[in-house]
C-alpha cells in the first residue's frame, strides 16, 4: 500500500474545518469559495466579529428558513446544505472582562453595593468599578481600566446572540470557553496604532505586549455557563476553548449536566434486552466488575439515547460539545466520555496548536485513544484561502497515520463525525 502522503488527497470526499477565524482578516473571505475544504465553521468570539459572522454567513452560508417543521423534514432526511460557511456566535474567554454579570445574583447585589459607594449617575466609576471586580490582581489602575470597552450586560449578551442563533437555524455556539494562561494585552500606544495591520479585525492582541491582568476565575465561569445554557435552550452544538482549564470545563458541564444522566443499563439488562443473546449468565460480583469497565467505555451501544435532536424542547446543558484543539492528557478524556453524560464529546485537533509545541506527543497519545466518532480536524486559522487547505489536509492525514486508517475511509469517517457534531 503507498504511504498517505503519496496518496492524492480526496477533497471530493468532503472536508470540514471544526474551527476557523477568516473573520479575522476579511480580506480573505472573498477566498472561501475557490477553497477545496467544503465548509468552515467560523466562530464569532468578541465584540467587533459577531456581525462579520453573521454578515459571511449570510453571503455564503445557509439562507434563513422559517419553517420550523421544514428544517425539521431536512435533518430527518439527512439533506442539511450548510453552504460554505456555518456560523458560529460566543464570546471567548479572552474578552469575558468585557461583560458585565447581571444574571447571577452574587453579581447583582455586588453591583448594588458598588452603586451605592459611588455615583452610580458616573459612567466612568461604574465602569472602573466594574473592572477592579472581573480582574486579578487587585489594583487601582483607573487609565487601564479607563482605556478598557465598556463592559456589555451579559443578559445583552444572551439575547443578541440568541437572535443571532435564531437567524441561522444550524448555527452553533462558540467560541466560548474557560482560559487560565491568557493576559490581557497593554493598551495601544498611538505609534503601536499608527503602525498596525489595517486588513485585521480590531479587538485582538495583535501583538501588544502583555498586562499583569487576568480574568477572575468565577467571572469566566458566569459568562461561559450562560452560553451553554442557551446552547441547550436552542439545542445547538458548542466549540469550546480551554486552556489550562480542562477540570474546571469538565465541573460545570457536570454542574449543567446533573439530573439529566442518561442511564446506563448493566451488561445483564442488555443480555435480557437481547443485546447477548444465548451468553451464560455472571455471578453478581462478576456483573459489577463489567458494569464498572462499561461505565468507563465511549461505546454508544452502551448508551441511552438522548432525546431526539429534532425536539424542540429545551435542555440546560448543549447537546454536542467540541473540545477544539484539545491539548491536555488522554486520562481525563474518559470522564467526557462516560456513558451516563447526557452531551457528546467531541475532540478537534490542528496542526497550528497540537503539532508545534512540546506537547506534541502527548497529543499522539489522545488521538489514538479516543473513540473513532469522536474526532474532528480543525485549522484554527484567522485567515482563509489556500494555507487553510493546506493545513486541514496536513492534520486529516496525521490522524489517518495516527488511526491506521486508509485515507479514503478517514476522510469520510472524519466528514461523517462533522455532520453528526452539527446536526445530531
Amino acid at each position: 500500500m503507498a504511504a498517505h502522503d503519496e496518496v492524492p488527497f480526496p477533497w471530493d470526499l468532503g472536508v470540514f474545518d471544526a474551527h476557523c477565524h477568516p473573520t479575522d482578516t476579511m480580506t480573505s473571505i472573498a477566498s472561501i469559495p475557490r477553497m477545496k475544504a467544503r465548509t468552515l465553521t467560523v466562530m464569532a468570539t468578541r465584540g467587533e466579529d459577531q456581525d462579520l459572522v453573521l454578515q459571511v454567513a449570510s453571503e455564503l452560508g445557509t439562507a434563513r428558513k422559517t419553517d420550523q417543521a421544514a428544517q425539521n423534514a431536512s435533518r430527518q432526511q439527512g439533506k442539511e446544505e450548510i453552504g460554505r460557511v456555518l456560523p458560529c456566535f460566543g464570546w471567548h474567554p479572552w474578552f469575558s472582562h468585557q461583560i458585565l454579570d447581571d444574571i447571577s445574583s452574587a453579581s447583582g447585589e455586588f453591583q448594588r453595593q458598588e452603586n451605592g459607594d459611588n455615583d452610580d449617575t458616573d459612567p466612568k466609576r461604574a465602569k472602573i468599578a466594574h473592572y477592579k471586580k472581573v480582574l486579578t490582581p487587585s489594583a487601582d489602575d483607573e487609565g487601564f481600566f479607563l482605556s478598557l470597552p465598556d463592559p456589555k450586560p451579559l443578559s445583552t449578551l444572551i439575547s443578541e446572540t440568541r437572535e443571532r442563533l435564531n437567524a441561522h437555524p444550524y448555527a452553533l455556539v462558540g467560541e466560548i470557553g474557560l482560559d487560565r494562561a491568557f493576559r490581557l494585552p497593554n493598551p495601544w500606544m498611538q505609534e503601536e496604532l499608527e503602525g498596525r495591520d489595517a486588513s485585521l479585525t480590531p479587538g485582538s492582541r495583535e501583538g501588544r505586549k502583555l498586562s499583569p491582568y487576568r480574568v477572575q476565575a468565577t467571572h469566566q465561569r458566569a459568562v461561559f455557563r450562560a452560553q451553554l445554557r442557551l446552547a441547550g435552550e436552542l439545542r445547538r452544538a458548542v466549540s469550546v476553548h480551554s486552556v489550562q482549564a480542562h477540570g474546571a470545563v469538565f465541573e460545570v458541564l457536570q454542574e449543567l449536566w446533573k439530573g439529566h444522566e442518561r442511564k446506563v443499563p448493566s451488561r445483564r439488562e442488555r443480555r435480557r434486552r437481547g443485546s447477548a443473546a444465548g451468553a451464560h449468565e455472571l455471578s453478581d460480583a462478576e456483573d459489577e466488575t463489567t458494569h464498572r469497565a462499561d461505565a468507563e467505555s465511549s461505546n454508544p451501544a452502551t448508551r441511552e439515547p438522548l432525546v431526539s435532536t429534532t425536539s424542540l424542547e429545551p435542555l440546560p446543558f448543549p447537546p454536542r460539545i467540541c473540545m477544539h484543539s484539545y491539548s491536555g492528557p488522554a486520562e481525563p478524556i474518559k470522564q467526557f466520555l462516560r456513558p451516563s453524560i447526557p452531551s457528546d464529546v467531541y475532540f478537534s485537533f490542528s496542526s497550528v496548536i497540537n503539532f508545534t509545541n512540546p506537547s506534541a506527543d502527548k497529543v499522539v497519545e489522545v488521538i489514538k485513544t479516543l473513540p473513532d466518532d469522536r474526532i474532528l480536524i480543525e485549522s484554527d486559522l484567522h485567515c482563509a484561502g489556500q494555507q487553510m487547505d493546506e493545513l486541514l489536509e496536513q492534520i486529516a492525514r496525521t490522524i489517518c497515520q495516527l488511526r491506521d486508517w486508509d485515507l479514503h475511509e478517514g476522510v469520510e469517517r472524519l466528514a461523517e463525525n462533522w455532520r453528526r457534531f452539527v446536526f445530531g
